[in-house]
C-alpha cells in the first residue's frame, strides 16, 4: 500500500484533492480527563483560580479545530461550517468527557479537526487546574464517527 503523504521519491507531500468532489463532511470525536476529587469539584463549582474551566475548554476546542491545518503538517485548511461541543460529567470517576462534532462542505474530511479540538480542549482543562492536581490523566481520544467523502460512513462500534 502506498502512503498518500509520500511522493515517488519518498518525500513528504500534501495530497492533491483538486479532483475530489465537494461533499458534506462530518466528524465526531471524544476524549476523557480524570482527576482528583478536589480538582473535579473546583471545575464543577466554578472555583478554579484561572476562571470558568469548562467554558474556556469549549472555546479552546473551537480554536483548536480552526487551527488544525497550522498544527498538523499535511492537513488542508478547511472552512468549517459547524463546531458543536458537549461535556459530560462523570461524578463517581471525577472525570469529564469532551465530545466535539464538526461539519463542513469540502473535498477532504474533518476527522483531524475533531480530534485536534478534543485534544486542545482537554489540555486546556489540564492547564487550568494543574495547580490543584498534576496527576490528571487525559486519554481515550477517539474518532466516534464520520460521514462523507469517498470512504463513506464510519461508526465506532
Amino acid at each position: 500500500m502506498n502512503l498518500t503523504h509520500l511522493d515517488d521519491k519518498n518525500r513528504p507531500k500534501m495530497v492533491d484533492v483538486s479532483s475530489k468532489n465537494i461533499t458534506q463532511r462530518l466528524a465526531k470525536a471524544s476524549g476523557m480527563i480524570s482527576m482528583s476529587q478536589e480538582a473535579f469539584e473546583s471545575i464543577k463549582n466554578n472555583t478554579a483560580k484561572k476562571g470558568p474551566v469548562l467554558q474556556t475548554a469549549i472555546i479552546a476546542a473551537i480554536m483548536g479545530a480552526k487551527k488544525t491545518s497550522e498544527l498538523i503538517p499535511m492537513c488542508h485548511p478547511l472552512i468549517l461550517s459547524k463546531i458543536e461541543t458537549d461535556i459530560i460529567e462523570f461524578e463517581k470517576e471525577f472525570a469529564f468527557k469532551l465530545i466535539v462534532t464538526i461539519k463542513c462542505e469540502g473535498k477532504t474530511g474533518v476527522e483531524m479537526e475533531a480530534l485536534t479540538a478534543v485534544s486542545i480542549g482537554l489540555l486546556t482543562i489540564y492547564d487550568m487546574v494543574k495547580a490543584i492536581d498534576k496527576t490528571m490523566k487525559i486519554g481515550e481520544i477517539i474518532l466516534e464517527n464520520k460521514q462523507g467523502g469517498k470512504s463513506g460512513e464510519f461508526v465506532r462500534s
